[in-house]
């Protein structure tokens, strides 16, 4: 596919980071310092699913062959700094079938989950990959990236208005139905593309593909925990998901065999990555950033809740709040003790106990040192709600069986999977480690950068915070 190293040169143009854990990221090797023949390099780049992935082309590019490998800790660049992954199999093994294409589309695990960018994609990774492939890379397949499965991507054109979303917010569109055991009816529906759910009673979803890392602080699988169907363990539940994504997303015409699955869960859930630099290193001066140390956190599903809960969520740099060498380590310091004791009132979020409580941000990102709801639980802060939806999402509105009450939203979230009116809106709380390799942010991508997430929470609780204690946050955020 490529005829040589300059032409794969050219497609490198933006992704993101990891690195070893080190003061300063070290320097990559020119293009021209690569032991892999030019053939094996075509081989990787397809095999990866990611031909105008470019940053992780070039680390495939720069290993030596054999074995295939992506060392532990190798720094990926970010707009915060750097990230890195720490596998506890003692680096990224590129002979796994998470890097492998198992169906009939040419995508693999990595097309939509890549070490270079969190283990997710951003949407200025997907623009490089529609540049370099004319909108033919692998993720660009209209079984899910375009906004309906029967767009027009016969041109270069149609194919830049087919997959708009996914080029814009970085979201897929999932088909799910409306529930045959319910509270509610779909009464409309509008911005639905070329989908018709009226009819049909399946819903066109947008959301983003959240990180196949750090697995192991999960309390359930999927936005709206569809695949932890009751009695099964996250781990049961990953096994599900890795099955699931290959026959839907990469449209496999057979099932995985348990062993297949095995093999790429057991590869997910060694994955640990975080954010190693930003306004300072993170693993100097005797504090804890970085992936290494957040593979010997400790996790038990509903850690951390009362009576037991302990506000203060993170410790990594305490020692920069006394000790600090430097403006940035100082104002990260601010900002974890921010998001530690900060509080403000917590309104009208179902989901939680309490209607109206005086909480944190570590209420809900509760996991210690991780951030995320250690409980398999599902919130509502009003991500969905009609009055944020923009022209480019749906709007769907539906009617309460027994009270007659209508809601509109732009996805109703949870409700899907139980069929419950109060479900409506409710989405599980992710985890805000590696938080700068993976923007947008939220479910549907509607909040471009870490700021935008704070002036959200901000607005929506009315917290008391002023412009340096919001860039303190900031700053805290992005050396997740």
């Amino acid at each position: 596919m490529f005829r040589n190293l300059a032409i794969m040169s050219a497609l490198l143009t933006a992704c993101g980071g990891t690195k070893s854990e080190s003061k300063t990221p070290q320097t990559e090797p020119s293009a021209g310092q690569s032991t892999i023949r030019v053939e094996q390099t075509q081989e990787l780049a397809v095999t990866s699913g990611t031909i105008g992935n470019s940053t992780l082309n070039t680390a495939i590019t720069r290993m030596a062959a054999p074995p295939r490998i992506i060392p532990n800790l190798q720094p990926f660049a970010n707009a915060r700094g750097f990230a890195a992954t720490f596998s506890t199999a003692g680096s990224i093994d590129l002979d796994n079938l998470f890097f492998k294409s198992l169906g009939s589309n040419g995508r693999t695990c990595v097309t939509c989950h890549s070490p270079s960018t969190g283990w997710t994609v951003n949407p200025t990774d997907i623009v490089s990959r529609f540049n370099a492939t004319n909108g033919l890379d692998p993720i660009f397949r209209p079984n899910d990236g375009a906004v309906c499965a029967n767009a027009n991507v016969s041109t270069v054109q149609a194919r830049s208005n087919a997959y708009s979303l996914l080029l814009r917010r970085g979201v897929f569109r999932i088909d799910l139905p409306v529930p045959s055991d319910r509270d509610f009816d779909l009464v409309n529906a509008t911005g639905v593309y070329c989908n018709n759910p009226m009819q049909s009673q399946f819903l066109p979803l947008f959301r983003r593909p959240l990180p196949s890392t750090n697995l192991k602080f999960l309390a359930s699988v999927m936005w709206d925990g569809r695949e932890s169907k009751p009695g099964l363990t996250v781990r049961e539940s990953l096994l599900n998901q890795a099955n699931n994504a290959t026959v839907g997303h990469a449209q496999s015409l057979s099932q995985l065999s348990p062993e297949d699955r095995e093999r790429i869960v057991n590869f997910e859930l060694g994955l640990f990555t975080a954010q190693i630099s930003s306004l300072a290193a993170l693993n100097s001066s005797g504090v804890n950033g970085g992936p290494k140390f957040l593979a010997d956190v400790p996790f038990t599903i509903g850690t951390n809740f009362p009576p037991n809960f302990d506000p203060s969520i993170f410790n990594l740099f305490n020692l920069w709040r006394t000790r600090p060498n430097s403006a940035g380590q100082a104002a990260i310091a601010r900002g974890e003790q921010i998001f530690n004791t900060k509080k403000f009132r917590i309104r009208n979020v179902a989901g939680l106990p309490s209607a109206d409580f005086e909480g944190t941000c570590g209420t809900c990102h509760n996991t210690p040192n991780v951030g995320s709801f250690s409980a398999p639980g599902f919130v509502n802060i009003g991500i969905g709600a009609a009055n944020r939806r923009t022209v480019d999402m749906p709007l769907f509105t539906f009617r309460n069986k027994s009270t007659g009450a209508t809601i509109a939203v732009s996805d109703p979230g949870r409700a899907l999977v139980t069929g419950k009116w109060d479900d409506i809106g409710k989405f599980k709380v992710p985890s805000l480690r590696a938080l700068p390799t993976r923007a947008p942010y939220f479910h549907d991508g509607s909040a471009q950068s870490i700021e935008d997430v704070i002036g959200f929470y901000v607005g929506r609780f009315g917290i008391n915070m002023n412009p340096q204690e919001q860039a303190d946050l900031s700053a805290f955020l992005r050396s997740l």
